[in-house]
């Protein structure tokens, strides 16, 4: 597993141009959150709360949602 890096202006930029580079880093980002969540919910006193399991959760779905999609992210403003 490849530890969290964030993600670069670079990165972003390629990625609403190049659909492929997208996917593959919306499956990176998944992947690395589903096993933070996992870590979270596996070690004894972590202190994570059901509030922060459930935004953990929602995040993870709609990533898995924007890969299924192939969409392309939506534009913040």
């Amino acid at each position: 597993m490849v530890p969290f890096s964030p993600v670069t202006d670079a990165e972003l930029a390629r990625a609403r141009t190049d659909s492929t580079f997208r996917h593959k880093l919306l499956i990176r980002n998944l992947e690395l959150l589903l096993t933070g969540l996992q870590k979270r919910h596996l070690a004894q006193g972590s202190g994570s709360t059901a509030k922060e399991m459930r935004e953990g959760v929602t995040l993870a779905v709609r990533l898995a949602e924007l890969i299924q999609s192939g969409a392309p992210p939506p534009r913040r403003s």
